[in-house]
């Protein structure tokens, strides 16, 4: 049996059905090289998309998952909140998330994060150039001191979201934007990484080093110490709900009251 996480590739999947030229691009679509670059590197893999039933994201196939990547761009409203709430409990239990390129506009990022998720941006196909500024960080292995990008799309600062725990990528585009593309954070008991490129209308997810960084992320972002299972924990204490049972009498805490 692999050591390797069972990973779960979400993709909202609607350019490629809508955008000739995107289909051209990915006729599988995008998470097809993902998916297949995971498989090919020994992972357990399986795909969910938007319009799958429960978005693909059931409790079942939760409990089977330990990495779940993230790929939404024109559809983030139409993801179900009931399935935002579980997904959100899953990484509190300790499932790791890998979001990709617009995932940052998601609603399970930005309830992750508790910020907006907003930046600037500009689409004209300029080269992107990823630093690594952090070489000792796992998901940085093997990249050596930076990669490029030949065309992507512009994100840049200042970028709404928390000051990451780790910073692994810095990104410098042609028009002299920085972004800070490459964020780690804890949350929970779950790992979160973003990674910044991936606009639709480029090929970025048959880039060898691009697909590299998903592979290392995947395995840092795997369980530490394994994934509470909420269905064996009935009558026991929520982990992350503040104890209320020992507090000193006419304290408050939290919101439970």
């Amino acid at each position: 049996m692999s050591d390797l996480p069972r990973v779960t590739v979400w993709n909202e999947n609607r350019h490629e059905k809508l955008d000739e030229d995107v289909a051209r691009i990915y006729p599988e679509g995008m998470h097809a090289p993902i998916a297949k670059h995971l498989e090919e590197n020994g992972f357990s893999v399986r795909i969910a998309t938007l319009d799958d039933p429960q978005h693909g994201l059931t409790e079942e196939v939760l409990e089977q998952t330990d990495v779940l990547t993230w790929w939404g761009h024109k559809a983030h409203f139409e993801v179900d909140d009931e399935v935002v709430e579980r997904v959100h409990r899953r990484v509190m239990d300790g499932m790791g998330m890998v979001f990709l390129h617009s995932g940052h506009y998601s609603k399970i990022f930005r309830k992750l994060m508790g910020t907006t998720g907003g930046l600037h941006w500009r689409t004209s196909g300029e080269k992107e150039r990823i630093w690594v500024v952090n070489p000792a960080h796992p998901i940085a292995e093997g990249l050596g001191e930076y990669f490029e990008i030949s065309q992507e799309e512009m994100y840049g600062e200042p970028f709404g979201i928390p000051e990451p725990d780790s910073l692994v990528f810095i990104s410098w585009f042609e028009g002299g934007e920085v972004f800070r593309s490459g964020c780690c954070y804890y949350r929970g008991r779950g790992k979160i990484f973003y990674f910044r490129p991936g606009e639709q209308i480029y090929p970025t997810y048959f880039h060898p080093k691009v697909l590299h960084v998903i592979k290392n992320a995947a395995k840092w972002a795997a369980p530490s110490d394994g994934i509470i299972d909420r269905s064996s924990s009935q009558g026991q204490v929520d982990p992350y709900k503040i104890d209320l049972i020992n507090r000193p009498e006419g304290i408050k805490w939290g919101t439970q009251d």
